[in-house]
């Protein structure tokens, strides 16, 4: 096994939540609301009276059940996690020889995986990050037995079509797809998590959606076989009976149809976000996910003086593949405040912006 690279353990570490102060309006974590809807806590607040038993079989059914009908799958196919995050911790029991993750991407697989020793590949996308590189000749590496791809990719918000993520696959490599924004799509057409494939795990988010960042809710979809040797060593309760409610809760029909809404609702708004964003002069990243990747040369001003004015936006030079002239914005209807901070950092000069 090779030694961690302290670098990209460092560099991974760096989440939005750190740059976003309490107080401060909040562009840089990409929770789709302030709170949870008060269905959902009324729901979570009934079980606290359970909270001095363990979590139950029956909690754990509930939520596998919920999520499998969700996705057309089998009961034993879904896994209640802590949050995706866990999913990326539970990495390393695949054994892989070696790992290759498309990039940019969420930075928890790659510090997981090297801190458990096992060699890290990225495959860097060049803008506008489609799969078309890494499903070139020199992009993933033919000998690498795990592939770990976004999608929609987490910063650049870049959805890829299920026919490219499926050329992926290779006899002897496991695809690892991190959906944790699939329900912001409509329909999620590209979504893999309905594909019985045995070597295909899809892992899934409930934090974003329902603004439960605090919680700590996911699941991870893939063949039973697959989902054993994901949790060999998995510590016992790793999921609490909140958790398996809020899943149970949020995989339920009515509660999807209102996330299908939501999510319908958020194209339009992103919609205008970009538009206002690009009329100030930056170049936004094309994508479909909840957030904006955006590109300026006078990104770190923007992102100092925002901070100075209380506004957090995600810097994207912590992301392998990024530089500090990239900038990500969660989707708010807010928006216009960001906009137009942006345009007192950066003012108009003759027509153009400095």
């Amino acid at each position: 096994m090779a030694s961690p690279d302290p670098s990209l353990l460092m560099m991974g570490r760096y989440h939005g939540d750190q740059a976003a102060a309490p107080g401060m309006l909040d562009f840089a974590v990409n929770v789709r609301h302030t709170r949870p809807p008060q269905w959902l806590t009324e729901r979570l607040a009934a079980r606290l009276p359970d909270l001095a038993r363990y979590p139950s079989v029956d909690d754990v059914h509930r939520a596998q059940d919920a999520a499998a009908a969700r996705h057309g799958r089998a009961c034993e196919e879904v896994l209640p996690l802590a949050g995706a995050a866990e999913g990326f911790a539970l990495l390393p029991n695949l054994r892989p020889r070696l790992a290759a993750i498309v990039a940019p991407a969420f930075t928890e697989p790659a510090v997981a995986l090297s801190a458990a020793g096992v060699p890290v590949h990225h495959v860097v996308l060049a803008p506008p990050f489609g799969l078309d590189d890494a499903l070139e000749a020199g992009g993933v590496p033919p000998d690498a037995d795990l592939v770990v791809v976004g999608n929609p990719t987490n910063p650049t918000s870049v959805l890829h079509r299920r026919e490219q993520l499926l050329a992926l696959r290779r006899p002897g490599r496991i695809l690892v797809v991190d959906e944790a924004f699939a329900d912001s799509i409509p329909g999620e057409p590209e979504s893999l998590a309905p594909d019985p494939l045995p070597d295909v795990l899809v892992l899934r988010s409930l934090t974003k959606s329902w603004a439960l960042a605090g919680l700590r809710v996911g699941y991870a979809v893939g063949t039973s076989e697959l989902l054993a040797r994901l949790t060999a060593r998995r510590a016992h309760w790793p999921v609490g009976t909140l958790q398996l409610a809020a899943i149970a809760a949020c995989c339920a029909p009515d509660a999807v149809a209102s996330a299908t809404a939501d999510a319908a609702r958020l194209i339009r708004l992103r919609a205008e976000m970009v538009a206002g964003l690009a009329a100030l002069g930056a170049e936004v990243i094309d994508g479909a996910a909840p957030f904006v990747l955006f590109r300026s040369p006078h990104a770190v001003r923007i992102r100092n003086d925002l901070q100075d004015k209380g506004i957090a936006v995600r810097r994207c030079d912590t992301f392998v593949g990024l530089d500090e002239h990239y900038l990500r914005a969660a989707v708010r209807p807010e928006w216009p405040l960001l906009a137009q901070a942006i345009a007192e950092s950066v003012p108009v000069s003759n027509g153009r912006r400095r």
